[in-house]
């Protein structure tokens, strides 16, 4: 009987492969960073972060929505005041219009709305103004291409209405675009004729 103690295989080392080292090294490199990321998360939960940014959040949300809700209302105020040629009304709708400017002055529609109110109330040179600040660079990105052109033609439209030459005379500018943009634009046409 053979000796067991003397085995026909010779003891030697099994060589581990190279691929199994380098993915125990990644096994080890990811464990450590979940375990860095469950520290870092514990740390804000402790501290309350996600509250926090949640809740401001939450405040610039809501006076986006309190911006709308006041234009909304404006909105509805006017064509009440429109359909009753009420100015009372038509105060109010302004009055609106400027509470969703001061919550988010780079929108342009409460710029318009205001602009639509002081035209009704015949304030043409304040509707002017209003119009101007919603054509501005900086509130007029929040308007589309059409949007763009109703409001320039309005603008135009308060020009002509008003006989200031200087005023007259910038009308055109004003009207081209709508023109360019919407070429079905009817009522662009006729007052681009005007001039």
């Amino acid at each position: 009987l053979p000796d067991p103690s003397q085995s026909p295989i010779p003891d030697c080392e099994i060589p581990m492969d190279k691929t199994v080292k380098d993915n125990s090294a990644w096994n080890d490199i990811v464990l450590q960073g979940v375990m860095v990321l469950v520290m870092v998360l514990s740390y804000f939960f402790m501290h309350d972060v996600p509250k926090k940014l949640w809740a401001k959040l939450r405040l610039s949300n809501r006076a986006d929505i309190q911006a709308k809700r006041h234009f909304v209302q404006g909105a509805q105020l006017l064509a009440r005041a429109r359909a009753s040629k009420s100015k009372a009304l038509a105060k109010e709708a302004q009055a609106q219009a400027q509470r969703a400017i001061a919550l988010d002055p780079s929108d342009a529609a409460p710029h318009l709305l205001k602009a639509l109110a002081l035209d009704f109330l015949g304030l043409r040179s304040a509707a002017l103004d209003s119009l101007d600040e919603a054509l501005s660079p900086a509130a007029a990105k929040s308007l589309s291409d059409s949007e763009r052109g109703d409001a320039l033609l309005k603008r135009a439209e308060l020009r002509l209405g008003t006989s200031q030459r200087g005023r007259v005379d910038s009308a055109p500018a004003d009207l081209t675009e709508p023109v360019r943009h919407s070429p079905n634009n009817a009522k662009a046409f006729f007052a681009l004729g005007d001039c």
